[in-house]
């Protein structure tokens, strides 16, 4: 059977330039996200490490946004094509093929990681693991940005996303995840849908522990 992240990385593979065109300008009515990636590059800033990682960058967009923000941002990404794309379209900025269970990252390196929508396919029971991995980069006081789509159930959600299957997560029960992976969740931010789907949109911002793993 294939790997899920095989079908995922196929699939993003397929609609790179469908995908980079629709989100290009995305955030130009989204002034609620404006607001929290905003905050987010300012709160790692004033860690005095600007190093941060967009994880599961996509055409890189966000990458570029936050260089802008002042931080010394890289994107990673599982797609190759995606990866290529940033390449051309960012040419000043580093893009990296990976996973993001297995980072190309030194430990507590990162004064920032950004996962935005990116963990939205991994399987409930795999996204403990990956959290984990986050946190191993992140140094001391870093800030992780985790955004996703919410559902006002008790479980997760598996729907069927455009690209490739995808969860939805009560905002509370992915808090205790961050919690558990050794972060401090400490501000978030649910807001109507803006898609037909009609799940919320969740920015939750947490911080490492001075005891971080």
């Amino acid at each position: 059977m294939a790997d899920h992240r095989d079908e995922t990385r196929a699939a993003y593979d397929g609609v790179v330039e469908l995908y980079a065109s629709l989100f290009a300008d995305r955030l130009e009515t989204r002034p609620l996200t404006r607001a929290v990636l905003g905050a987010f590059a300012e709160l790692v800033r004033g860690t005095g490490n600007p190093r941060t990682a967009d994880v599961g960058c996509g055409p890189g967009h966000l990458t570029s946004l936050l260089h802008g923000l002042g931080l010394d941002a890289f994107g990673i990404d599982l797609s190759p094509a995606m990866v290529a794309h940033a390449r051309r379209a960012h040419p000043e900025l580093r893009f990296d093929e990976a996973r993001m269970e297995a980072l190309p990252v030194a430990d507590r390196a990162l004064g920032g990681v950004l996962s935005h929508y990116s963990m939205i396919h991994t399987p409930p029971a795999e996204l403990p693991a990956l959290l984990t991995e986050q946190v191993r980069v992140l140094a001391p006081g870093g800030l992780l940005l985790v955004s996703f789509f919410a559902t006002d159930g008790l479980e997760p959600v598996r729907f069927d996303h455009k690209v490739a299957p995808a969860y939805s997560w009560p905002v509370d029960r992915f808090a205790a995840l961050l919690a558990g992976a050794g972060l401090v969740p400490f501000a978030r931010l649910v807001h109507d849908p803006a898609s037909e789907r009609g799940f919320l949109d969740a920015h939750l911002l947490a911080r490492a522990g001075t005891t971080t793993p």
